[in-house]
């Protein structure tokens, strides 16, 4: 019987020392390699013989601009769209290497790099290759219905239940999904604040072996630093003042489960190395108590910030990145996938009615196509509140472009205020966020409490994005 051919990866790298480091620690782990000096060889390579993996470094001369390695890149996911991309870079490129993982890029690592983490994200990211079974089919299918079918074979493995579309960007968030949830792997999911990542873990979750058991979700910008160790590990009666009772923290509620650190991107320095210690080894102790515990747990992670800017910074240890982006899954914003916001409309306005009590609501084809020329800053939470608050205020059975025009009016009271609110063309996502919490501040007369939830955000998240924005807390200080 003939035995299965071993994945091929392709080293590309002007640096004949980093090849053979790199070939050397690939064959102990049981792969086979090719080496290529620039970008010409690499692709010629590509050509030649099947590759499963590339690990490819971002500068092939002189000049440390990266433009060889993006442009290498994008040559590289135009032929070969689904050959996933390592790229190689050094601390001080760590922006470069955010570009090259926007541009399509599987994931990083850095120089020098520690063979037992590279050589599991190695083996991770292999794992995420297999296809979908796709659905036969007796004629070649048009690009949208490829894709609808494409969602229905998914559908038919996994259940995303709550997640709407079918653009090929979803698509693909979604077959990694099913790829990586049988594992027990940490993900971590990078995304715009409202674009669904509590979602993504939910469904990461659900089709897991863990699926049985809970899910504990807790958002880090939200807890005090002196509250940190209580809320995660749990503390023993008299460990201090007001300790009655023990308590359970977080981390032993999701024994077996799974522990969704959302906005994993707001924790302090301090508290990171305390979450380090957890996922190291898989240990905790409770405040005040003696013993250590161990907490089987699978930890998904997300954040709409950089982490790798962030630890470029020094604001992120480097130590707990590498343990929760092992698998990374960037979630596409929604006016990245437009094609999907008929679909999303339709279905959110669906929800709302009923939620509601009320009969069937369905949107006119001028209200789609106004709904889909939208920028969305807040993405999908922006959607769904612009949808909840139109069908609320103007009563009808079918809502039309004019209601939508009218309840943004009837919120901000004048005709253009409504228009300047998803009026962000132009602007960097950083302008957009300091753009609507400006807007929130001005719209709630500063109640930092009303602002907050506005935004889908904690109370602490929105004190670090205001000091973040030079937006000044020290006026709002004392509001409620």
């Amino acid at each position: 019987m003939e035995s299965p051919r071993k994945h091929c990866i392709l080293i590309v790298d002007d640096d004949s020392a980093v090849q053979v480091s790199l070939a050397l620690l690939l064959k102990q782990a049981g792969y086979a390699t090719v080496c290529s000096d620039d970008p010409a060889e690499a692709l010629a390579a590509l050509a030649r013989q099947p590759i499963d993996l590339v690990l490819q470094d971002m500068n092939f001369s002189l000049h440390t601009s990266g433009d060889e390695g993006l442009q290498l890149l994008a040559a590289i996911k135009q032929s070969y769209p689904a050959l996933p991309v390592l790229l190689m870079t050094a601390w001080g490129s760590i922006g470069l290497a955010v570009r090259g993982m926007q541009a399509g890029a599987a994931n990083f690592f850095t120089k020098p790099w520690d063979n037992t983490q590279l050589a599991e994200l190695v083996r991770a990211t292999l794992d995420t290759l297999t296809p979908p079974a796709p659905l036969a089919t007796s004629a070649a299918p048009s690009p949208a219905t490829s894709h609808a079918l494409e969602r229905r074979a998914l559908d038919a493995r996994f259940d995303f239940t709550g997640i709407v579309g079918e653009h090929p960007r979803l698509l693909q968030v979604l077959a990694t999904i099913g790829q990586v949830a049988a594992t027990r792997a940490p993900v971590l999911i990078l995304g715009e604040s409202g674009s669904g990542k509590e979602l993504v873990a939910d469904a990461i979750h659900r089709n897991s072996p863990r699926a049985q058991q809970a899910i504990v979700k807790i958002n880090m910008g939200a807890i005090t630093p002196t509250l940190f160790e209580s809320e995660m590990f749990g503390h023993v009666r008299g460990a201090f003042t007001d300790a009655r009772t023990d308590r359970k923290g977080h981390v032993a509620s999701a024994h077996q489960g799974t522990l969704f650190l959302d906005e994993i991107g707001e924790l302090n320095r301090s508290d990171q190395v305390k979450l380090l210690r957890v996922l190291q080894d898989q240990t905790y102790q409770a405040v005040g108590a003696s013993r250590t515990e161990r907490a089987d747990i699978r930890v998904v992670s997300a954040t709409n910030r950089e982490l790798a800017e962030l630890v470029a910074a020094g604001d992120f240890r480097e130590d707990l990145f590498y343990r929760l982006n092992l698998i990374t899954i960037r979630l596409p914003a929604l006016r990245e996938r437009r094609s999907d916001i008929a679909l999303l409309a339709r279905h959110i306005l669906t929800d709302v009615a009923r939620s509601y009590g009320l009969g069937p609501a369905t949107l006119a084809p001028q209200a789609l196509e106004w709904l889909t020329a939208q920028p969305w800053p807040g993405n999908i939470r922006q959607l769904k509140q612009t949808l909840e608050r139109t069908l609320l205020l103007v009563g009808k059975t079918e809502l039309k472009q004019a209601d939508f025009i009218a309840a943004g009016q009837h919120e901000h009271g004048g005709t253009a205020s409504a228009n300047r609110r998803l009026g962000v063309d132009g602007m960097t996502l950083e302008q957009v966020e300091r753009h609507m919490i400006a807007h929130a501040l001005d719209q709630h007369q500063g109640n930092i409490s009303r602002v907050a939830k506005a935004l889908g955000l904690s109370r602490t998240a929105l004190y670090r994005r205001l000091e973040r924005h030079g937006l000044g807390t020290a006026e709002f200080e004392n509001q409620p």
